[in-house]
């Protein structure tokens, strides 16, 4: 799908309140399109939705006119710099970042990750800087709950309790 097409179905998902289904779709454009800093911007706009500082601040993070209390919020759930690599979330080369802002924030944030773990490490090499990283720092920070997450689980929980309930009633059944 277009670019355009699927930027429109994000527009028209807000415009109908279905604010994960945006995100999603901008996630996805991300991903594809790592360099475009505007779709980063929107991604911030949606979370902001949420009220996710830290969200925001992630996705804000290579513009200039970012939120400071995002940006802190940010390097706060994200503690190490290679967490913070992880979850920018960049692919290639400084080089190809869309500012010169941008660029620099890159290079500090590889550069402040070769540090800590001590030898090179590239945005297109993931385990050149997550190796080991769980030892030191523990887990990835996961993403806060989100209202579709918690009532997918208590729908799921609901789920299993009904299947539950109607075979123990065929099992007594059995014995009446």
């Amino acid at each position: 799908m277009p670019l355009s097409e699927t930027l429109a179905r994000v527009d028209a998902d807000l415009a109908a309140g279905r604010v994960p289904v945006a995100r999603q779709r901008l996630r996805g454009l991300v991903s594809s399109f790592p360099y475009d800093l505007t779709l980063r911007r929107r991604l911030a706009e949606v979370y902001r939705l949420y009220g996710d500082a830290a969200e925001a601040g992630r996705w804000m993070y290579l513009e200039e006119d970012r939120n400071a209390d995002e940006t802190v919020a940010f390097e706060a759930r994200y503690g190490s710099p290679a967490w913070r690599m992880k979850a920018v979330a960049w692919r290639g080369p400084e080089a190809m970042a869309a500012s010169s802002f941008a660029e620099k924030q890159l290079v500090a944030l590889r550069t402040a990750c070769a540090e800590e773990v001590g030898h090179r490490v590239d945005w297109d090499d993931p385990a050149s800087y997550l190796d080991g990283l769980e030892d030191k720092y523990g887990e990835a920070p996961s993403e806060p709950w989100t209202v579709g997450g918690a009532l997918a689980g208590g729908g799921c929980l609901v789920g299993t309790l009904a299947f539950l309930a109607i075979w123990v009633n065929g099992v007594v059944a059995l014995f009446d």
